[in-house]
């Protein structure tokens, strides 16, 4: 989603007011109704700046990606809430039912995500958090993809950003197969919810297959993208950036190939360089 808005661009030596295109930011209210001794409840998960559009993806693969639910069945339904607000006509509030969540500690998963949306969490700490909820690793047998299609994906992905091509301010994460055909993509102004948003459809509608599958992103990589993908076992995620120290820590604990600055002719591997075919 973006809006239009009156701006002078100078240049050379002249300046002119134009109509730029600029991505919309507004913040959404993620709350989670759940049942607990037989009584209905509802919690404030988290509030995250997103771009507005996919907000049921958001949330689906933001509580998976917290494994707040493990599958799609503990979902119950999706609703947004609240009136429609502000200049856009928005309504900034959604909400997730889902089923007994007795093994859930939703005091702790509260406190995690404060923690998170702050200064965020880094070191042992943060991978000890994932092996908490992720315990085995990653099959480095699959999947195998070709250098070739790891150096096109940035073109792969630019050409399903629709938004960063009127705004160039958003960000973009692609889910696409070894023969470099673009499953499904996602865009927002936030890194993360773009890979939320992705990860969300993409299980929705039951098209991951880890075996032949793997994740670009846009911006740089760091452990809290790398740690989403991992809770749907996503074997290899290519980025356009450059990866954290916390990111290539995670992805050699966990055995993911993660890949920075890639460009038409070049790439870094950091981490399980089995998975590319040089």
């Amino acid at each position: 989603m973006d809006i239009k808005y009156n701006v002078i661009n100078f240049k050379d030596n002249k300046k002119e007011e134009i109509k730029d295109h600029i991505s919309v930011e507004e913040p959404l209210e993620m709350n989670l109704r759940y049942k607990k001794n037989g009584n209905w409840q509802t919690e404030n998960l988290s509030i995250t700046m997103r771009t507005p559009g996919n907000d049921e993806d958001l949330i689906l693969g933001f509580l998976f990606n917290e494994r707040i639910i493990e599958n799609i069945n503990e979902l119950v339904k999706v609703e947004k809430q609240g009136d429609k607000v502000g200049d856009y006509n928005i309504q900034n509030k959604i909400e997730a039912t889902i089923k007994d969540i007795k093994n859930i500690d939703i005091d702790k998963i509260k406190r995690n995500f404060l923690t998170n949306s702050s200064c965020g969490v880094c070191g042992k700490t943060s991978l000890d958090a994932i092996e908490i909820i992720k315990h085995e690793k990653l099959n480095l047998s699959y999947p195998k993809i070709k250098k070739e299609t790891i150096m096109e994906s940035p073109n792969l992905l630019t050409s399903e950003q629709s938004e960063f091509s009127k705004t160039g301010g958003i960000h973009a994460s692609s889910l696409i197969n070894d023969s470099g055909k673009i499953i499904a993509t996602r865009e927002d102004v936030g890194r993360h919810n773009a890979l939320d948003k992705l990860i969300g459809y993409s299980q929705k509608n039951k098209l991951i297959d880890n075996r032949s599958q793997f994740i670009a992103c846009s911006g740089r990589l760091n452990f809290e993208l790398v740690q989403k993908a991992l809770m749907s076992n996503i074997g290899v995620m290519a980025g356009v950036g450059a990866p954290t120290s916390l990111a290539i820590d995670t992805a050699k604990r966990f055995g993911m190939t993660l890949i920075g600055f890639v460009k038409k002719s070049s790439f870094n591997i950091y981490s399980n360089k089995e998975r590319i075919i040089l």
